[in-house]
């Protein structure tokens, strides 16, 4: 991303303004996200049958209204195959979940969008901050038609989503969220730290290597390969598959996302992958005498991930019960939260070149940040 590093030695009148704006439009998807988990866990998804983003605000407010809708949720495959036998009341249950997914989507967006506008036209954001800013609520309208776009995959010949759109679904409000904490700490404009370069790109790797591995949790997830192969360290027999049943599917490429023992074994082996990564990247910032901002971060992630991989054991062995599972995705934010910020605490330029993109105040210093070496 672009650096928006403050070059101001003095707080801004808007800058607390904007960072509380950002920092509650980031709780606000990691609470959708968690919704979302719960929704597609309890088999929510495909309970509202239709998209209609104005007048879909509002839940049926009638008797007739709620025989409507249940009875267009009888039209699709998944209520045939496999809620043939659902009351009125069950359907009730399924479909608050998905709409309270969907209107916390609609509040989220007036979170953004209003408080945007507001400081663009009190100028309180200039430069490239309001570039990136726009970039993301661009990315948080797209999210919306990529979320009807999932929900229509399984409308018709299928019973559940694609696990395909499943996974596009998340990573991307992933990447939102990512970009809106990314953003919250870039405009503190703290001193940029020192670090060797090493050090600097594994911590950036490790942010990459999360969302891979969020997206093949994603797949896990659309595929219920939970569900299956519930034991561990072994994996249908051994701590490797043979390739036989790795393999099966044709063309090979299907494997990577259709079939489920090969979408479990390759989210395994990521994470860990991903917790090496982190193990090395804690140790080499420690023993490389890196920032304690730096260190610090790296052995907090590293905590995290190894909090994560646990709950990701004894998820499996459970087969997926919904407490476990919900944590599980919890902690994953977490994780996420830390790598973004470790990898935007490594990414810094120094400051003396950089604008906050957060508008001074008449009068406020424009005197830049000095370095300040280890030890100073």
């Amino acid at each position: 991303m672009t650096d928006l590093s403050a070059s101001s030695a003095l707080p801004s009148s808007h800058l607390g303004a904007v960072r509380c704006w950002l920092t509650s439009v980031a709780v606000l998807i990691a609470a959708m996200v968690l919704v979302g988990g719960v929704t597609r866990l309890t088999e929510s998804g495909l309970s509202i049958v239709e998209w209609k983003p104005v007048s879909g605000v509002l839940p049926p407010l009638s008797d007739q209204a709620w025989t409507d809708a249940f009875e267009a949720y009888k039209q699709i495959p998944q209520y045939q195959e496999i809620n043939a036998d659902m009351t009125l009341s069950e359907f009730k249950t399924i479909f608050w979940w998905e709409f309270s997914h969907r209107l916390l989507g609609r509040v989220i967006g007036a979170a953004y969008l209003l408080p945007f506008l507001f400081f663009l036209w009190r100028g309180a954001l200039t430069g490239e901050l309001r570039k990136r800013l726009w970039s993301i609520f661009a990315l948080g309208a797209l999210q919306g038609v990529i979320g009807w776009w999932m929900v229509a995959s399984g409308l018709t010949e299928r019973v559940e989503v694609s696990q395909y759109r499943l996974a596009t679904h998340l990573v991307l409000a992933l990447v939102i969220f990512a970009a809106i904490v990314w953003t919250f700490r870039e405009i503190k404009g703290e001193v940029p730290p020192d670090a060797p370069p090493r050090v600097k790109f594994v911590g950036r790797a490790i942010l990459v290597v999360t969302f891979v591995q969020i997206y093949l949790g994603a797949l896990v997830a659309g595929l219920r390969a939970g569900l299956v192969y519930n034991t561990w360290p072994a994996i249908d027999g051994g701590f490797v598959p043979t390739a036989a049943r790795l393999w099966y599917e044709d063309p090979w490429w299907r494997n990577l996302f259709e079939n489920a023992l090969t979408v479990q074994f390759d989210h395994r082996m990521m994470a860990y992958a991903l917790f090496l990564l982190a193990l090395w990247h804690a140790v080499d910032a420690t023993r490389s005498r890196a920032p304690s901002a730096i260190s610090n971060g790296a052995w907090l992630l590293f905590a995290a991930i190894m909090v994560q991989a646990v709950l990701g054991i004894l998820t499996l062995l459970g087969q997926v019960p919904l407490p476990l599972a919900l944590t599980h995705q919890a902690v994953a934010i977490v994780v996420l939260t830390l790598a973004v910020l470790q990898a935007e605490l490594l990414s810094r330029q120094p400051a003396t070149t950089v604008d906050s993109g957060v508008a001074r105040p008449a009068g406020a210093s424009a005197t830049p940040w000095r370095e300040v070496s280890p030890g100073a």
